[in-house]
């Protein structure tokens, strides 16, 4: 099992560096941030861009792996977000991981329109075929309903080979078979679109159905369910894992018998949402790996 730790960009750089720096003291082996314009309930507070964000962590971390959770299709240009990947992984020695996700329908500034499902989908597998063919560095050649480009080669490549990592989130059949198909790390939430926690043991079985569904869609695509990673973010819908240390263990301990992987918390907040101790990432930090 690794563990995982998201930091929201909340907090001007002379504060946040010493959270990014703790993570790492702590054992984390990656930690994350979100990537929006403005997020959820704290649209009216400050909120900071997620590339500088990791990019400056990157300077002050030496270690520990460095990932949006997760970049929106809705909202980013492929060529331009490989570009800034492979950026944040030459700065940081080789240690971003690309986290995408399909962007839901409410979300930060729309300026795709409104579209359908379907059409989020078509839009969300073109985006992330196109990442996974740049960071690459191959000469890419491209004509689809969303995204056009034509010999495109992004230089320089990226450290990590054969690419920066792709962390896929998906829940549903067609984002199961695209995790399949290009995922390093495929990521969930658990409960797709909730955000009201309950009790952590309430949704082991879930994640069971959901990676045995990714097992599937591996399976179809031929591919050897071992190879991708399976990253698990509590909190959102997963609630509990941060009272003591002894429910981070317990809870590592149920989802990794289901076939998780990477275990993420966030980092406590001293109000809503991820409200909690700022202690208790102290308290476990015994269950981490040093």
């Amino acid at each position: 099992m690794r563990y995982g730790v998201v930091i929201l960009p909340e907090h001007r750089w002379p504060q946040a560096r010493e959270v990014w720096r703790r993570a790492e003291d702590l054992g984390f082996d990656h930690a994350w941030t979100y990537d929006h314009v403005a997020w959820r309930w704290l649209r009216e507070r400050p909120w900071f861009g997620a590339l500088p964000t990791l990019t400056a962590a990157a300077l002050v971390t030496s270690r520990m792996g460095l990932g949006t959770l997760v970049a929106s299709a809705r909202l980013r240009d492929p060529v331009v977000f490989a570009k800034e990947m492979m950026t944040l992984d030459d700065i940081s020695g080789g240690r971003a991981l690309c986290g995408v996700g399909a962007g839901g329908p409410d979300r930060d500034v729309l300026r795709t329109g409104r579209q359908t499902r379907l059409q989020q989908s078509v839009r969300y597998a073109e985006f992330v075929a196109l990442l996974d063919a740049l960071l690459r560095q191959d000469p890419v050649d491209f004509d689809g309903a969303y995204y056009e480009c034509h010999d495109t080669v992004l230089q320089p490549a990226s450290v990590q080979r054969p690419r920066v990592p792709l962390c896929v989130a998906a829940t549903g059949p067609r984002g199961m078979r695209l995790a399949a198909r290009y995922a390093d790390m495929w990521v969930t939430t658990g409960a797709p679109g909730v955000f009201d926690a309950t009790p952590y043991a309430d949704s082991v079985r879930l994640i069971k159905e959901q990676t045995a569904a990714l097992e599937r869609a591996c399976d179809e695509a031929g591919r050897n369910p071992s190879t991708v990673r399976r990253l698990l973010v509590t909190g959102p819908s997963i609630g509990g894992v941060l009272e003591s240390a002894e429910s981070f263990r317990d809870a590592a301990g149920l989802f990794e018998e289901v076939g998780v992987t990477d275990f993420v918390v966030h980092w406590p907040r001293p109000d809503f949402p991820y409200q909690g101790r700022s202690e208790v990432m102290e308290d476990i930090a015994d269950a981490l790996p040093r």
